[in-house]
Order: C-alpha cells, then structure tokens, then sequence
C-alpha cells in the first residue's frame, strides 16, 4: 500500500506554496487551470487523500490566532503574547491562547482542538515535556496539513517553520565574560530549565567563556535540574561548600533564588557575591533588595515579530511557498544593584 502524500510534500514537489495546492485541489478560481490540472494530477499519482479541514482553511478564513503558551506563571510569556496581541490587534485578528502546563499530552489536544478550523495558523512556545522527550510530530503534522506555525524562543530545530528565538549563546558568553571582567573567578551556574533548549544553549555559553579565559570547569559549582525545590536545596548546600564570588542563574526563578539565599548565608551583595540572571519580570528588577541585574529577553518585541511573520504568511498571495525565517532578538544586560559595574579608567 502506497503511503498518502501530504499538502506540504506536494507544494515541495511541484515547487509551489502548501496555500496553492490546498486551494487548487479545492478548485479555487484564484488558481489558473494549467497548475489546477498538473497538482491534481500529481496528488493522485501520490495517493494524496484530502483532508476537508485542511484543504479549506486557507479559503475560510477564521482571522485568528491561536497561541500556545508553556506555563502562565512566567513574566517572560505575558510579554511575548501583549506582543502577539498588540499586532494582531492591528492587523484585525482576534488571539485565543491556550496553556500546556509543560504537557506534551495537552499541547497536542490543544492543537487538534484549534486546528479543526478554529483558527488560520498558531504561534508557540514548545512544551518541557515535547523537548525532554524529543517529541515533534504533532507540530510536524499540523503544519503539513496546511495550518502554519511560528515558535518562539524554545524551538525545535527538526521543525521546518517561522522562528523568533533570542541569543541564548552569545549572551549566556557575554553575561560570563562581564563577571570575570569584574573580578569574579568561581562563577557558579544554576539552571532549573536543563531540559529545555534555551537551557542548553546559555550553559554552553558560559563553558566557552570560562574556557576562553583559562578557568577550569568547577563541576561542584555547576547547579542543573529541572525541580524548583530541588534547586533550592542544592543552591545552600553549594553556598555552604564552596568559595563562589559570582552566580550566573539560568531562569528568574533561579536567580530569585540565588539572591535570597546568598543573602541569608551572609554574602554582602555585590561585593562578595554577584548575580545576575535571565529574568523578564517586575519581581526581579523592583521588588527584590538589593535589585537582580538581568538579561532582558525583550519579550514584547518577541511576541510582535512573531505575530508579523505569521501574519505575512498567512496574507501571502504568491503561488511560491515563503521561505522560512529565523529571526534572532538581541537580549540586553541591565545591571543593577546585584552586580559589580566595570571601574571606569581615569585619565590624567
């Protein structure tokens, strides 16, 4: 038995977009009969069986976006979706948001659900448990169906699609090098987010700067789990153990953290101890004594950006398929009060 081809490895074939193919199979008027004939000539040699819901999204439009957030306890993601609303708002889409509580299980479910002509496309951030796992294919499926998606800032490279993602790396380099510039030389890491893509991308990070400048890895002083209570524990017990005079925390809850109990361990921050985190939110930045200094995400710009590809896509009126994009936001360092500045040099 011949396997059933699919909208998106037929638009590949024939080197047209998947709205081509769903809307010729459909007998669109917008297409001219000579690519009409040759796509449904080339889907009955490949067993396409057409799937109703996937064919006619593209001709009905629904003017929404569905948008799949991780966890809504996370600042960060407030921000990426007043994003994606703000420019949704412009452009005359209505948002619905949906939440998958890190659960593979759910973040399927939840795209089956909208995609059953709910919504014209999805905008995402994937899963802890889809990235653990490695598991991709409802994204992969969705997306041949004809429904296209961007993700943001956790991503899964096997996934051809839109992505808006920061510079995880190369600000996880410069954070490193900004501590050891100010003196620092046991930097501790503390990453609760080991699971995720992000999490990985910003420890590599910090093993380059620390081995362009001749530090030796400290494995006693490299903090990785996936349990805030469990980080908790081990945070005190690696302050109690080992000389640190700087920690690089991974996620705002790691930081949180890291502030409070090197302050309850007698740290005076930050001329013993400096701190600085990925944090997004206004616990970090202005209710915390002293303040975290942070790497800002830029979560708004995140969310706008990827609401703009989605919607050029989905707006698109070329019978050739878009290329996809990859866009990179720059984070920015706030110092604030947890951190050592650089002296500036004086002249005579």
């Amino acid at each position: 038995m011949k396997a059933k081809a699919t909208l998106k490895q037929i638009a590949k074939e024939l080197n047209v977009s998947v709205s081509t193919v769903s809307k010729a199979l459909n007998d669109s008027p917008e297409i001219s009969e000579l690519t009409k004939i040759k796509i449904k000539e080339y889907a009955k040699l490949k067993n396409y069986k057409p799937n109703i819901i996937g064919l006619n999204l593209k001709n009905r439009k629904t003017k929404t976006i569905g948008v799949i957030i991780p966890n809504i306890l996370n600042s960060f993601f407030a921000k990426v979706f007043s994003g994606i609303e703000k420019v949704a708002d412009e452009k005359g889409y209505n948002v619905i948001t949906c939440i998958s509580n890190e659960s593979l299980v759910k973040e399927i479910n939840t795209l089956e659900m909208l995609s059953n002509g709910t919504t014209d496309g999805f905008i995402l951030s994937v899963s802890e448990e889809a990235q653990k796992l490695q598991d991709y294919s409802h994204f992969k499926d969705i997306i041949n169906e004809g429904t296209p998606i961007v993700m943001f800032d956790r991503i899964a490279d096997e996934v051809e699609c839109d992505k808006v993602i920061v510079d995880d790396y190369e600000s996880a380099v410069n954070v490193t090098q900004r501590l050891i510039d100010t003196g620092c030389k046991n930097i501790a890491l503390v990453s609760s987010v080991d699971n995720l893509s992000v999490g990985k991308l910003r420890t590599d990070g910090y093993l380059k700067a620390l081995k362009e400048n001749g530090i030796p890895v400290n494995e006693n002083i490299i903090l990785r789990t996936n349990s805030e209570e469990e980080m908790k524990k081990r945070i005190e017990s690696m302050f109690e153990n080992n000389t640190i005079d700087g920690v690089f925390a991974l996620d705002e809850r790691d930081s949180v953290a890291a502030l409070k109990i090197g302050i309850k361990k007698g740290y005076k921050i930050p001329k013993e101890l400096s701190i600085i985190g990925f944090a997004d939110g206004i616990l970090a930045s202005r209710r915390l004594t002293p303040s975290l200094s942070t790497v800002s995400q830029h979560g708004v710009e995140i969310g706008e950006v990827a609401a703009k590809l989605l919607i050029d896509r989905l707006e698109s009126e070329s019978e050739i398929e878009p290329p996809y994009q990859t866009v990179v936001i720059k984070t920015k360092l706030k110092e604030r009060e947890s951190s050592k500045t650089l002296k500036k040099s004086s002249r005579k």
